[in-house]
């Protein structure tokens, strides 16, 4: 059997598993096979696993489906050590972003596929992915990250979750000391900080609002349900920023020029989800977006030098005017 064979063969094993088990028409469009190569899938199935039934589709007599009992498979899908791997590089990466409770929840998963792996085959593959883990520097990574709170990161999750009014005492940027509010949660913005979204029920006019979660120093779910926003989605709301947070000055046009050293490089990165891109006669590569964040524009535009030049807005030409450095070694 080739290896794609093979392949195919375990996904369509896995796909049996499943409530409604598998027939040849989903086979076909799974796999984008023809009408012979999923019966011979299935006539293969059958040689493997003895224990596979045929039987007739409740919602469509004319049709058969195929059940195979997870145990037959089990010893087939132990996870690899690069899989795991990923589980543990996901983990440390939602801990410095979107909170201590996400990570914990995948700390809690990688420790249940573990548990139900054989003893001999777990301590070779939890060796494999610690050596993996080490090659990929995930040990010893640097970097800034925002502070966190494992008490407001539950409190936010669960809010969410449950369309729960949520109390939080937040210090803002004006304020003196930290004040209480009750907010309606719609949602969360990872980045440099992480911002949540939501409306503060003790204003009128029901405007969507961001609070940096570092300056959230106390949060309670609240038994007390609210309804969303008629019409809100988060990733366009999203969009409206380049990082984070929402300047609420408004959104600009936005035009970066990269030069031509740089160019390639810029080219590999996405600036913004609704960006546009386009090469120079000389080489410089041309981004545009539309979004407000010009201070979060400057942090990034920074680490470039003076590879890029800023087209517009002219309040962001200003704002980088006499920052743009020549001495950087290396491009990010």
């Amino acid at each position: 059997m080739s290896y794609r064979n093979a392949v195919e063969l375990l996904r369509v094993a896995a796909k049996a598993t499943s409530m409604r088990g598998v027939s040849l028409k989903e086979i076909e469009a799974m796999l984008e096979r023809n009408y012979r190569t999923a019966q011979r899938l299935i006539q293969a199935l059958g040689d493997l696993f003895p224990e596979l039934e045929k039987r007739n589709d409740d919602d469509d007599p004319g049709c058969s489906r195929w059940y195979l009992p997870r145990s037959g498979i089990a010893p087939l899908l132990n996870p690899t050590a690069e899989e795991l791997a990923a589980l543990s590089l996901a983990e440390a990466s939602l801990a410095k972003s979107a909170g201590i409770d996400h990570a914990k929840a995948l700390r809690g998963l990688h420790a249940k596929i573990l548990a139900l792996i054989p003893t001999d085959r777990s301590r070779r593959i939890e060796a494999d992915e610690e050596a993996l883990l080490m090659a990929l520097g995930h040990a010893a990574r640097p970097g800034p990250r925002p502070t966190s709170e494992e008490a407001v990161d539950l409190a936010i999750s669960t809010a969410l979750k449950g369309a729960s009014k949520l109390r939080i005492r937040y210090r803002g940027k004006k304020d003196i000391a930290a004040r209480d509010r009750i907010v309606a949660p719609h949602g969360l913005l990872l980045g440099a900080r992480r911002y949540l979204v939501a409306i503060d029920l003790g204003k009128s006019g029901g405007d969507v609002q961001h609070y940096r979660v570092d300056c959230i120093e106390e949060a309670t779910v609240l038994s007390d349900p609210f309804l969303r926003k008629e019409g809100f989605d988060l990733a366009e709301h999203a969009q409206r920023c380049f990082g984070s947070y929402e300047d609420p000055h408004g959104i600009h046009d936005v035009v970066w020029k990269f030069a031509p050293k740089a160019a390639q490089q810029a080219q590999g990165f996405v600036f913004h989800p609704a960006q546009t891109v386009e090469f120079e006669a000389d080489g410089s590569l041309i981004v545009k977006f539309r979004a407000a964040g010009l201070l979060e524009m400057c942090w990034h535009l920074y680490m470039w030098g003076d590879a890029v030049e800023v087209i517009s807005p002219p309040e962001l030409v200003k704002m980088v005017d006499g920052y743009r450095r020549s001495d950087f070694a290396a491009l990010p």
